[in-house]
């Protein structure tokens, strides 16, 4: 999940969502020089570009998820998509209403072992990153828990039980 982090945050914030499949690092190594890493077993490929038309956290994304199928060599698939978040009321001070912030979110299962994980990236607004001085646009700082976006686990785990 780290190396799809680093890779959507290299290529900076107001991006389409990005696709990527995890294969065994085995079956790419031949193809890939020097990637025989046996502490990587897996190998996150970028997948061809969504199509432009659909936009992120939108229904019509979760249909074109539902609609993927991928061969079983495939063991996972991991989704990042810029969306606005907000705090959940409980989770939010009572005395001050929580603004909607850009965010990223990514989600990944694998197939085999049901794991399945989302992490949330909130876009540091201009004051923040000032305040955190000349590197924080390189820093990374997630969050996650269970039942976030149980939507798109449902979808990525749908296409890949798809045949």
């Amino acid at each position: 999940m780290m190396e799809a982090v680093e890779f959507v945050h290299a290529e900076g914030w107001d991006v389409a969502p990005t696709l990527f499949a995890l294969v065994p690092t085995a079956l790419v190594a031949d193809q890939l020089a020097g990637l025989e890493d046996e502490s990587a077993p897996l190998t996150l490929i970028v997948q061809e570009e969504i199509p432009a038309h659909i936009q992120p956290g939108s229904d019509e994304l979760g249909d074109y998820l539902t609609r993927l199928a991928w061969p079983e060599e495939v063991a996972g698939v991991i989704l990042a998509q810029e969306i606005i978040f907000r705090e959940k009321a409980e989770a939010a001070e009572a005395s001050r209403p929580q603004q909607a912030r850009p965010a990223r979110l990514f989600s990944g299962v694998l197939r085999e072992e049901g794991l399945e994980l989302t992490l949330l990236q909130i876009r540091p607004t201009e004051e923040e990153l000032e305040a955190a001085g000349p590197f924080a646009q390189d820093e990374i700082q997630l969050r996650g828990g269970p039942e976030v976006a149980p939507a798109v686990i449902g979808a990525l785990r749908y296409s890949l039980d798809n045949e």
